[in-house]
């Protein structure tokens, strides 16, 4: 099948022609600079211009919005970063921010409000889930049909905004065998890189967090292992590899499993 060339609409080159897009996609550190993430985004975005969404991405403009340096303690350089961030947002008037990593959804919902950055904040699990439910998105019934999925909830997405019910009913709806693992919901297991874990070395235990995490998934008997986060992607198939597993079970974003299931 041929691919189709995407043109990513920029937002300085919108505003210049007096356009405003309805939401500014905000891609992230790991979409823009993680070859695996990459994918996501992509998978992401063709679903975006198959619904005929009006967005935008700030390019070359969009920095670390600071979540990484506030986990890892560092207030002032979180606060520097935010800042220079809420000032480029404001620059372009944005009202609304889809965000795909749950830790740009966290900082962005929960923290920019107190450096005077007020936005609405959609999470990209919640965008698909609503197109769903409104019947815009029509997953197709065959692409997963003979597939066992199990879901990781993101520590960012789950018990810090409660979401939970969104990413179940999105894998759902692709007519999969949906099994949970042990520790589900509110009682996940983090998959070991949240807080800062990500840029640091292991502390000292018995075992890594990552590897626990995924032998509760292996223990489903599931063919895919569904993420909803780019930590969560990194350590889950970091966890695969190291149990010998990364040829059998795939471990893919919710936006590939219906991005597939659509054909896109």
């Amino acid at each position: 099948m041929e691919t189709r060339k995407i043109e990513i609409p920029v937002m300085s080159e919108l505003f210049a022609r007096g356009e405003k897009p309805e939401y500014l996609l905000w891609v992230g550190c790991a979409g823009a600079y993680d070859d695996r993430y990459k994918k996501v985004v992509r998978a992401f975005v063709k679903i975006l211009e198959y619904l005929n969404i009006s967005y935008a991405v700030l390019g070359k403009e969009e920095t670390c919005n600071g979540d990484p340096a506030r986990r890892a303690g560092n207030e002032m350089l979180f606060q520097m970063q935010a800042l220079q961030v809420i000032d480029i947002l404001n620059r372009y008037e944005v009202k609304k921010i889809l965000t795909i990593c749950p830790h740009c959804y966290n900082v962005f919902k929960n923290e920019y409000p107190d450096l005077g950055g007020h936005y609405e904040v959609v999470n990209y699990i919640q965008f698909l889930n609503k197109c769903i439910e409104e019947r815009k998105l029509k997953p197709g019934k065959e692409a997963f049909k003979d597939s066992r999925i199990t879901y990781h909830d993101p520590c960012y997405l789950g018990r810090a905004n409660e979401v939970y019910e969104e990413p179940r009913e999105v894998l759902r709806s692709v007519n999969a065998d949906f099994r949970e693992m042990k520790r589900n919901r509110s009682f996940a297991l983090c998959c070991g890189a949240g807080g800062g874990q990500m840029f640091k070395e292991a502390e000292k235990g018995t075992k890594e967090i990552f590897i626990e995490r995924t032998e509760e998934a292996l223990e489903t008997g599931a063919s895919v292992i569904a993420t909803a986060c780019p930590f969560c992607m990194t350590m889950i198939t970091d966890g695969l590899k190291y149990k010998g597993r990364e040829q059998e079970i795939k471990n893919l974003d919710i936006a590939e499993i219906i991005a597939q299931s659509l054909g896109l």
